[in-house]
């Protein structure tokens, strides 16, 4: 079976978009085709939206799935004609907390993702900023000031980790790829020994780190199987040995990789 659904918001389409796919996801028998259209925010345009809808139910035979934070009523009365399934996010969870709290929501346009709460948005930028900066051991000296500092082999996932956890939490992550002169040694690099307490451990099967290393340099010894083998083998030794926690990246997301690093470091989010 096969249904269309939308995201619809009169601002980024971003809370639309993330809880309607988290909800979607339940539902793994069904495919979707998932549409998102962000900055719905005039009649115009609201009509255009409609005859998208009304296509999509033509063409699928049964009415498509809306997911949609509009806070203009008027808009959402236009969207309500459609021949799609709407399902109001922001009134199915404001209208029991403005129950609760005895107050009135302001509903606003992009409150989730505004910038203003200035510190907030300073304080994610600084730790983009920080992530890039202290990427692939590219920096070491500022490793005092690191929230976290993961290490793993080459592409097994640390420098989208640390971007993620920037951007989502605030977190400053540095990563530094443990490389096979490193392994030779059979001891932490001289850098990190001051930090451990700050480390996590990413590892991966060798074959899906094979895959992603063709990917870059295909052919190369880098990339042959014998040599991910041993390298994430000797990396898993080295964290068991040094009692550094660590996870296999390779069947988690970014954002479930994220989350179980936080939780095992007991790091707080930066973000609130």
């Amino acid at each position: 079976m096969k249904r269309t659904a939308f995201f619809i918001s009169d601002g980024t389409g971003i809370t639309a978009e993330t809880l309607g796919q988290s909800l979607l996801a339940q539902f793994d028998t069904i495919g979707f085709t998932k549409l998102t259209r962000p900055y719905i925010d005039s009649v115009d345009k609201a009509r255009a939206m409609v005859q998208q809808i009304n296509t999509a139910a033509e063409k699928d035979g049964v009415r498509p799935i809306i997911f949609d934070t509009v806070v203009n009523q008027e808009i959402r009365d236009i969207l309500g004609q459609s021949d799609g399934f709407m399902i109001d996010i922001f009134s199915t969870f404001l209208a029991p907390l403005e129950q609760e709290l005895s107050s009135h929501s302001s509903y606003s346009v992009g409150k989730s993702h505004s910038i203003a709460s200035s510190s907030n948005y300073m304080e994610r930028i600084e730790a983009v900023n920080f992530a890039l900066d202290n990427d692939d051991g590219a920096r070491t000296h500022y490793y005092d000031k690191a929230d976290l500092i993961l290490v793993g082999v080459s592409r097994c996932g640390k420098t989208p980790t640390c971007l993620y956890m920037a951007m989502q939490f605030g977190i400053r992550a540095a990563n530094y790829p443990l490389t096979e002169e490193d392994m030779e040694r059979l001891q932490l690099p001289a850098a990190l020994k001051p930090y451990k307490h700050k480390l996590f451990g990413l590892t991966i099967d060798p074959d899906r780190l094979t895959a992603i290393r063709h990917e870059r340099k295909p052919n190369s010894r880098y990339a042959s199987f014998a040599q991910c083998e041993f390298e994430v083998r000797e990396v898993e030794n080295l964290f068991r040995r040094e009692n550094i926690p660590y996870i296999n990246s390779t069947h988690f997301s970014v954002e479930e990789i994220s989350a179980k690093i936080l939780v095992e470091k007991g790091v707080e989010r930066r973000l609130k």
